[in-house]
């Protein structure tokens, strides 16, 4: 078993949970998963499977998100699940004035992780300590925004709005809603999140747990292949003897001087790993073979 399950991770479930519950059903040790996702979040949650796990470090970080953000609330976890701090109603928002607050979130922007998150703190989770009543504030880091889209608007007591969001790794949707809140100055807080797109998986073609459970009785199932994920790096394929030898961890005479990263192959399209160009040499990084 040596590939990819693009997972649709469901509701109330911790990533360990899928990974445990992947291990289980496919009867395997080694899996792993990439970009942790929180129980309260449903969506692309993509899982390495046997020696596919080496390449997780290596998946694109870019992700995309549908969530709805309910204005008038701030809460301990920045969502639904935690304690209410404040609620405050605000009937007199208006579409225009989020618009324009939703514009200062789109580009590299500061952001300080929510208070319960996995970011570690002095070698302690924030959640572990969050949940000692230890409330330690994370350092601001930069992330990146692609694109933020309004799907939707619902007026009210608590007005919500429905959102598009591409964004780099490393960035907490939670965190957006509740300085929303702040720059709208009402207060904000994640209603519900859905994961659409992960490191090159897409929502459209993940499968649920029961959908794998069938292809499994069946027989059908086939991991994605291990480069699926990969095609964001250059490729290179190596000829014999020099594809056995690069495989055996030799360095390999290459007429590119640049440094950078490539999935490497051999004349009949066997993927056999992940290479680095250096000083007009192919060096191995990652032999899968």
């Amino acid at each position: 078993m040596f590939g990819f399950l693009n997972l649709n991770k469901p509701f109330g479930w911790t990533s360990h949970d899928c990974v445990a519950k992947t291990r289980k059903l496919l009867r395997l040790k080694r899996v792993g998963h990439a970009g942790t996702l929180d129980p309260a979040a449903t969506g692309v949650l993509p899982i390495a499977l046997g020696k596919a796990t080496r390449l997780l470090q290596y998946l694109p970080g870019e992700k995309a998100y549908k969530a709805t953000i309910r204005l008038g609330v701030r809460t301990t976890t920045d969502d639904l699940q935690g304690e209410i701090i404040t609620e405050n109603s605000v009937t007199n928002l208006t579409l225009e004035s989020v618009k324009t607050a939703l514009q200062k979130f789109q580009g590299k922007i500061e952001q300080i992780p929510p208070s319960y998150s996995a970011i570690q703190v002095d070698g302690k989770r924030l959640y572990d300590l969050a949940r000692k009543g230890e409330m330690v504030e994370a350092p601001a880091r930069t992330v990146e925004v692609f694109k933020i889209k309004i799907l939707d608007w619902r007026e009210g007591e608590f007005p919500e709005v429905d959102v598009a969001i591409a964004c780099g790794a490393g960035t907490y949707i939670r965190a957006i809603a509740r300085d929303l809140g702040t720059v709208l100055g009402t207060g904000g807080t994640l209603a519900a999140l859905q994961r659409t797109a992960s490191s090159g998986f897409q929502l459209a073609d993940s499968l649920t747990f029961t959908d794998l459970e069938a292809q499994l009785q069946a027989r059908t199932f086939q991991p994605l292949p291990p480069d699926v994920a990969l095609q964001h790096l250059p490729c290179v394929s190596l000829s014999a003897p020099a594809d056995q030898k690069w495989c055996q961890g030799q360095k390999i005479t290459f007429e590119n001087n640049s440094s950078q990263i490539l999935r490497v192959y051999a004349e009949d399209e066997r993927f056999l790993g992940i290479g680095q160009t250096k000083d007009g040499v192919l060096i191995p990084l990652l032999v899968l073979v």
